[in-house]
């Protein structure tokens, strides 16, 4: 019996890879002013949009029915292991939970079990594709669960915004600090910590340094590494990334790769130009 992977529009995973590892995706919203769309829209659009507009545009969590709804579709002979991003940046988790109490209400026989996976953008996309592969090897519902939690606590996301904008238009980074910041040419490299808040590690001036800087910290975690994965994720800055993927992978040697353009949720806070890395240090027994 294998187990229904379901995760949430912030996972940045594309179309292809969701279809490869059979994985459902229940989609955040973006509005743009009065015009609401789904974060699987395409990124291209997306960035061009969002380019174009005054105003950044709006996210917002799948309602404890989008899910629902998405419960009831998979049928009841199979298990649901549903993987969402931080409750510390959403509502998402907790609607994904409400969810799963109406539809246990109704008594169908099939378990929901919801993870918060403390992370977000390709960190939550890298988990999502992990799970569906322990479930194509069919592993059961607590075994996954037990293998996934251990992952959760053993990934690492890194990342670098190229511009201060966005955190500034959102209301995250005061103007002034932000113009100061900008005009010094100073870089944030940030981590989701283990409580799946976002946090400033280091703050370096120039975006190479940066970059050089993000593959420190795969080194500095080397011996522990999990080498079967690596996961890269851009802000609508392709050759940036291929750049930088190619100089981690001269350095480090990973058996596959994913690597994506950051979908709208994520991108929306991080503005153009930004780069990501997760990858897992070798979890424990479990």
């Amino acid at each position: 019996m294998t187990i229904h992977i379901i995760t949430d529009g912030s996972s940045d995973l594309t179309p292809e890879i969701i279809q490869q590892f059979g994985i459902h995706v229940v989609p955040l919203y973006v509005r743009f002013g009065q015009e609401v769309l789904t974060s699987d829209m395409d990124t291209t659009a997306f960035y061009d949009r969002m380019r174009e507009e005054e105003e950044l545009p709006k996210t917002s969590s799948p309602s404890p029915a989008d899910f629902y709804h998405m419960y009831r579709s998979l049928g009841t002979e199979n298990d649901i292991l549903v993987l969402a991003l931080t409750s510390s940046l959403s509502s998402t988790y907790n609607h994904a939970v409400m969810a799963k109490a109406m539809y246990e209400e109704e008594g169908h026989p099939n378990r929901v079990e919801v993870i918060d996976t403390k992370t977000t953008s390709l960190g939550l996309g890298l988990l999502v594709v992990r799970a569906a592969q322990l479930a194509k090897e069919g592993a059961g519902l607590h075994d996954l669960m037990n293998k996934m939690m251990n992952y959760v606590n053993h990934t690492r996301t890194y990342f670098t915004l190229d511009t201060l904008e966005n955190v500034i238009r959102g209301g995250r980074l005061s103007r002034l600090k932000g113009t100061v910041a900008s005009m010094l040419n100073i870089k944030l490299l940030m981590e989701a910590n283990e409580e799946g808040s976002i946090e400033v590690m280091e703050k370096i001036r120039g975006t190479q340094k940066t970059l050089r800087r993000l593959i420190e910290k795969v080194g500095d975690a080397w011996h522990q590494v999990d080498k079967d994965w690596i996961a890269l994720a851009h802000s609508n800055c392709e050759e940036r990334a291929k750049a930088f993927l190619k100089e981690l992978l001269d350095k480090y040697h990973f058996d596959q790769v994913l690597f994506v353009n950051m979908g709208p949720i994520i991108g929306t806070y991080a503005g153009e130009g930004g780069v990501l890395v997760t990858f897992q240090q070798a979890p424990q027994p479990s």
